[in-house]
């Protein structure tokens, strides 16, 4: 059978040819631990007998002659037209690594952050986009750039973020990073470097998202949050002057930040001269009430506006912002001189580009629909149960909090075990486990619209199971 592989005239061998007797063994042992140890993989394709020996200063007859043991031995074989190439057979192999990945054993994913991209992803949109911005980018597209990102996407950012999200902003005071965690950890050196030691985060929050903080060597000091958002008055009793919050749709009880506390923040950044940040994870997609702005159009000089394409598109695109106030853009830039990972030039003119035509706003509006079809059918399965539950954060978003009454955590996580089905926990993220509130925080985006009723029914038959052991 012929191979399609290239016949590569670059390989590199770790063979010591410096001594005149004992280059053919030299030679045939490098060639030999390459193939075992699998750097040169099954059926990759050779240089020729004539350009190995010139690259290797070696007489060609040497070369012709390792070749030959190696085929003797079967690490090698010939093919039509003289080729010689790593055997696909016979050769041993170090067995593969085994990973005991919970999520090759899951059968259903009903955890929060995850989207279904073979039905959301515009795969095709994104290809005119990139295909356009090929033909038409200019040639400094390719060098280094403005460390805050490409203008066009900035100024287009600037244009969507003021008509759909309030933020008050310019071009000049937005930074492109590569999603929220990177922006969170440029945020995190900055201010350490301004005179911070400390930072409020909700509780409950993202865990990754306090080790972020925490190993910007900062201080993570609980907020509370209750059933009208994170608890502003709790904040006014800590002695910081930086905090991190989801106002919009609190991660993960999916409240909302009410509108006097909303006030109550900016003032309260105002008196200390502080920086809130502001996650606006999700903030496009709502339901069952009016858009809620956010809290940066209040005060763009105390607030750090952050936001990304990983739930409206696709997390691997690797595109964040940061809207940022004027005093921190310098030292956003130099932290992220240090730190930074900024997305590849060619995806922000593609995301530019779609936000310029109007593709973005289409977009939502038809994944929005839904999302919304998901949330209505699982909210109105877990309305069926007996005895009920009761939920939270479901007027906007991509997941739901079902607060248990009648079963608890454990009995939860053994059937979701039992059945294959991954969820996530509320317990896991409050600050420290004593104490604190246990549910069940469900993501409705991850299944495919064929199964998602299948994973609706299985998961109030894990619900049933939990509740009567």
């Amino acid at each position: 059978m012929s191979s399609s592989r290239t016949s590569f005239s670059d390989l590199y061998l770790d063979v010591d040819l410096t001594r005149s007797r004992g280059r053919r063994a030299a030679l045939e042992g490098a060639l030999r631990e390459a193939i075992r140890g699998r750097r040169l993989a099954h059926g990759t394709v050779l240089p020729s007998s004539r350009g190995l020996a010139h690259d290797l200063g070696l007489g060609r007859g040497t070369v012709v002659d390792v070749y030959s043991q190696l085929l003797a031995e079967g690490y090698l074989v010939t093919r039509p037209g003289g080729r010689t190439m790593v055997a696909t057979e016979g050769v041993p192999t170090p067995p593969a690594p085994t990973r005991p990945d919970a999520a090759a054993r899951t059968r259903l994913d009903l955890r929060p952050g995850l989207l279904d991209l073979a039905s959301t992803f515009p795969r095709r949109a994104w290809l005119r986009a990139v295909r356009v911005v090929l033909n038409t980018a200019p040639d400094d597209v390719f060098d280094y750039g403005d460390p805050r990102g490409r203008p066009e996407l900035r100024s287009e950012l600037a244009n969507y973020l003021a008509r759909a999200r309030g933020v008050v902003t310019t071009p000049e005071r937005i930074m492109i990073c590569a999603g929220f965690s990177n922006g969170l950890s440029l945020v995190s050196e900055a201010l350490k470097w301004t005179g911070h030691t400390r930072v409020a985060m909700e509780d409950p929050c993202l865990p990754a998202h306090r080790e972020i903080v925490s190993g910007g060597d900062l201080a993570v000091a609980s907020l509370p949050v209750d059933e009208r958002g994170a608890r502003i008055d709790a904040l006014a009793r800590l002695d910081l002057r930086a905090a991190v919050l989801t106002p919009a749709h609190q991660y993960p009880t999916g409240v909302t930040l009410q509108p006097a506390r909303r006030n109550q923040l900016v003032a309260w950044a105002r008196d200390r001269d502080g920086v809130v940040i502001e996650d606006d994870y999700d903030g496009e997609f709502r339901y069952d009430r009016q858009p809620v702005g956010a809290v940066q159009g209040l005060d763009p000089d105390h607030v750090i506006y952050a936001g990304t394409v990983s739930k409206t598109m696709a997390p691997g695109i690797r595109i964040g912002w940061l809207v940022l106030p004027e005093r921190l853009v310098d030292p956003i830039i130099d932290a992220h001189r240090l730190r930074g990972a900024a997305p590849p030039a060619l995806e922000q003119l593609a995301l530019a580009h779609l936000l310029r035509d109007g593709h973005i706003d289409r977009h939502l509006r038809r994944v929005r629909v839904e999302h919304r079809k998901r949330r209505d059918a699982l909210v109105g399965a877990l309305d069926e149960l007996h005895p009920p539950v009761t939920t939270t954060g479901i007027a906007a978003g991509l997941h739901l909090v079902i607060r248990l009454s009648d079963a608890t955590e454990a009995s939860v996580r053994s059937a979701a075990k039992a059945r294959a089905i991954a969820l996530a926990y509320l317990s896991d993220h409050h600050h420290h486990r004593r104490g604190a509130n246990e549910g069940i925080v469900v993501g409705y985006a991850r299944q495919p619209p064929t199964t998602f009723p299948q994973a609706v029914t299985h998961l109030i038959a894990l619900l049933r199971e939990a509740t009567s052991s």
